[in-house]
């Protein structure tokens, strides 16, 4: 199969981005009824399980900053998202991907095929919002619930935040998504690669995420982690830590100051990482 424009353009950026984790790093594609998924796999074997779900056009890679520090006890599988960019297959699967139970049970699946009956489960913005709908879907599977800066998880963006999306929504281009990032993470300077990749991945035939309405936060009875960007421009992060606070019955609320939410998780991976380990421990 001769390669798209897109692959010829994307794939090069993935693959530099992909040369960032550790050499150790292993690549496993999952069959699942919704389609092969790629995930990124670092840390001991005997460690225990960490699924990291990244936000739209991330791809699992956005953990590559990450990933030595939580690797050092816990296995990491960081996952290319279903329907989006990356190297999970995006089109052609038996199963076409069509609502958010299709998502949690893509996951059932993929916890299976990885041979994971439980796990701690960390997401940030869209992968946030999944992993709290997979934990209400699944609670015994889920051992900590980590979420960083979740959307539409406690609280609606920003009109003002929908407003700037826009035009990268609807007609996707690389400089539409890098004019957005550049807005949202204002003078956090993510890493230069990454954003190659996100732009691009915006771009992508055939990507689709699908989107639901919010989880009942109030039913995580697991302990669960709020990280929240300072200057998130998806929402008002005051906000959201107090819904949080109030809604979960086992709920730690924390504060990553100067981070942005779209510069999270790959700028200043040294309090994220500090903050999540302690937690996870």
């Amino acid at each position: 199969m001769s390669l798209s424009a897109f692959d010829l353009a994307f794939d090069p950026v993935y693959d530099e981005l992909r040369a960032r984790w550790p050499e150790s790093t292993e690549e496993h594609d999952v069959v699942t009824p919704y389609g092969r998924t790629r995930v990124h796999v670092y840390g001991p074997a005997d460690g225990s399980p960490l699924v990291l779900l990244p936000g739209g056009s991330a791809t699992g890679l956005v953990w590559f900053a990450n990933a030595p520090a939580l690797g050092e006890r816990h296995r990491v599988h960081a996952v290319d998202l279903l329907g989006d960019a990356g190297r999970t297959e995006r089109r052609g699967a038996p199963l076409p991907l069509k609502s958010a139970g299709d998502l949690t049970a893509w996951l059932d699946a993929l916890l299976d095929g990885l041979g994971l009956t439980r796990t701690h489960l960390c997401g940030h913005s869209y992968g946030a919002w999944l992993a709290a709908r997979y934990a209400l879907h699944a609670p015994q599977r889920v051992d900590r619930l980590a979420l960083v800066d979740p959307t539409q998880v406690f609280a609606g963006f920003r009109p003002g935040y929908l407003m700037r999306a826009l035009p990268a929504l609807l007609r996707p281009s690389e400089a539409r998504a890098r004019a957005f990032l550049a807005w949202e993470t204002a003078d956090t300077h993510p890493d230069e690669t990454w954003q190659r990749l996100y732009a691009l991945a915006t771009t992508a035939p055939g990507r689709r995420l699908v989107a639901g309405g919010r989880p009942r936060a109030a039913g995580l009875r697991m302990p669960v982690l709020v990280l929240l960007a300072e200057h998130s421009r998806a929402h008002h992060s005051a906000e959201v830590a107090d819904r949080a606070r109030r809604t979960l019955p086992r709920g730690t609320v924390a504060l990553l100051p100067r981070a942005t939410h779209h510069s999270l998780p790959l700028t200043a991976p040294e309090q994220l990482n500090d903050v999540l380990t302690a937690f996870l421990e």
